[in-house]
């Protein structure tokens, strides 16, 4: 059974509830956890980044002061493996495979 896990990146929501207006309203606060970002960098950032560092993602929680967990929202979903049936799509069989078994004759014990 395969499982198919998602995320969601709750960085505008959380910048939303704190009062930040825009993303380079980030900058000062990373510069001063020692994480120096551009304005394009910080921009991406409160998009859906696909990596992160752990610096910064602790650096982030300690700004808003919140855990992990409230940053990003992880979904699990298990998914059932469908089997695909597919109707006359098989090859016909061959012919070589259609061979007659070979007979064995037997004496009959009462014609003796």
């Amino acid at each position: 059974m395969k499982i198919d896990i998602t995320y969601r990146w709750e960085l505008p929501v959380v910048m939303a509830r704190a009062g930040y207006r825009t993303s380079t309203d980030l900058i000062e606060p990373l510069a001063d956890r020692g994480i120096m970002l551009s304005r394009s960098q910080v921009y991406r950032l409160t998009r859906d980044p696909e990596r992160i560092s752990l610096q910064l993602l602790a650096a982030l929680c300690d700004i808003f002061d919140i855990g992990m967990n409230e940053l990003i929202a992880v979904e699990s979903e298990r998914i059932r493996a469908t089997k695909k049936r597919i109707v006359n799509d098989e090859a016909p069989p061959l012919l070589e495979s259609y061979r007659p078994i070979r007979a064995r004759i037997v004496r009959d014990p009462d014609d003796e």
